[in-house]
């Protein structure tokens, strides 16, 4: 069976969400971060040398890395599912590039500014940089929502999952003011019952609000 090693606050709650959203069967495995470092267990490292989360296990493969996961369940468990449009479409091409820019592009400044935040005054330097990185692409987010329900096509796909963990995290820094598209789009995200099962099941998730 599939097991997901869930790491509390991170990427893999919306692994969970989208193991809620196929009605897959998986195995939850809950791992909980050191209150005072806020870094994974030692446990998950036992796991994959990398010790992150997300993480799964499905027979005897070891999967890391959100996009990879959400497309090998959405190959092995969901096949002819709309969370994934049809190979060899316009829609395709569009989604895989949404999948892989969610963490390839639009995470790299927001975690930048997660880790520079610790340093206070000394990360002054950067932080223009910083916050026109951020600009720059909640901006060009916002323009791809206007107009839309959803990153692609006319129903949920992959892409409205790996994304979600952006806008969270810019909504987390207080980044999403400017930004109505995508502060209505990622309220109507958390509005869905599935997102709202993986919530129940994964713990407290202090990137989600409202």
């Amino acid at each position: 069976m599939l097991t997901l090693h869930h790491l509390n606050d991170s990427r893999s709650q919306r692994i969970l969400w989208l193991l809620e959203e196929i009605g897959a069967p998986y195995e939850l495995k809950r791992y909980q971060r050191d209150a005072v470092t806020r870094l994974a267990p030692p446990e998950l490292a036992a796991v994959h040398p990398l010790g992150k989360s997300p993480v799964i296990t499905d027979g005897d493969l070891t999967l890391v890395e959100s996009g990879a996961i959400v497309d090998y369940i959405l190959r092995r468990y969901a096949q002819g599912s709309t969370l994934r449009p049809a190979e060899g479409t316009r829609d395709f091409e569009t989604y895989q590039e949404w999948l892989h820019y969610a963490e390839g592009s639009a995470m790299l400044p927001l975690m930048l500014q997660l880790y520079t935040s610790r340093l206070k005054d000394a990360a002054a330097p950067l932080q223009p940089r910083i916050d026109s990185e951020i600009a720059n692409h909640l901006g060009f987010i916002e323009g791809a929502l206007k107009g839309r329900e959803y990153f692609v096509g006319d129903n949920l796909t992959g892409v409205d999952i790996m994304m979600s963990f952006v806008a969270e995290v810019a909504g987390s820094f207080g980044r999403l003011g400017p930004y109505p598209q995508l502060t209505a789009w990622i309220d109507r995200m958390h509005t869905r019952p599935a997102f709202r099962r993986s919530v129940e099941k994964g713990g407290a998730y202090r990137m989600a609000w409202g």
